[in-house]
């Protein structure tokens, strides 16, 4: 593995390589069992919860960034944690894509007047029962934030030459229910991205990047 050479990091080259992924929807080849083999027999037999998120590149000419935000701590699913915007799927979601992008904008308040979806990721299984779609897309500058305080503390923006870094994706463990599960982590100066979100990271960074 290796990182893409220098001028590979604009919102075009994201677009093209985004309209040549295939993503095999539905199916839960990706997850946190990926680096946990065992989770996998647990996932097969359980309920998952669907849920969408948005992957938004900002056009930033030469070198695109992406949004993330940081969850608030009241929440009761990955609270306090760095996450893309998004949400559960609602019945009257008619697909991810229009459930990332309503939850976009009641999140961070960014205006699907600036967003182009351009694809989509094969689906993320969470260890807390999600089976997520990321949905990619590029914005185009200009835009105003208005964070919702009640779901989001911070929105901000990492450098996408950053995240689509192998050196800086770090494989981590902690002792949860009396196992070691192993995540991702990117952190980011004060930004600590890890868990779900890293995972999702690394998946873009493997199908599109690598």
């Amino acid at each position: 593995m290796h990182a893409p050479a220098l001028g590979q990091f604009t919102a075009d080259d994201f677009r093209r390589r985004a309209a040549a992924e295939q993503a095999p929807h539905g199916e839960t080849d990706y997850g946190d069992h990926s680096l946990n083999p065992d989770l996998k027999a647990l996932f097969a037999n359980a309920r998952l919860r669907d849920a969408a998120v948005l992957i938004p590149v900002v056009d930033r000419g030469d070198e695109a960034s992406v949004i993330l935000t940081k969850r608030t701590e009241k929440l009761r699913s990955h609270s306090g944690q760095v996450a893309f915007p998004g949400g559960r799927i609602d019945p009257t979601d008619p697909t991810p894509e229009f459930a990332a992008l309503r939850e976009t904008e009641e999140e961070i308040g960014l205006s699907q007047d600036f967003i182009e979806v351009v694809g989509r990721m094969p689906d993320y299984v969470s260890g807390s029962g999600f089976r997520i779609s990321p949905v990619l897309s590029v914005v185009k500058p200009g835009f105003m934030l208005t964070i919702n305080e009640d779901e989001v503390d911070d929105a901000f923006e990492v450098p996408l030459s950053f995240l689509m870094d192998p050196a800086n994706h770090t494989k981590s463990s902690r002792v949860w229910q009396e196992q070691e599960r192993f995540f991702y982590t990117m952190p980011f100066g004060e930004r600590y991205i890890w868990g779900v979100t890293a995972g999702i990271i690394r998946t873009l960074y493997e199908r599109l990047y690598a």
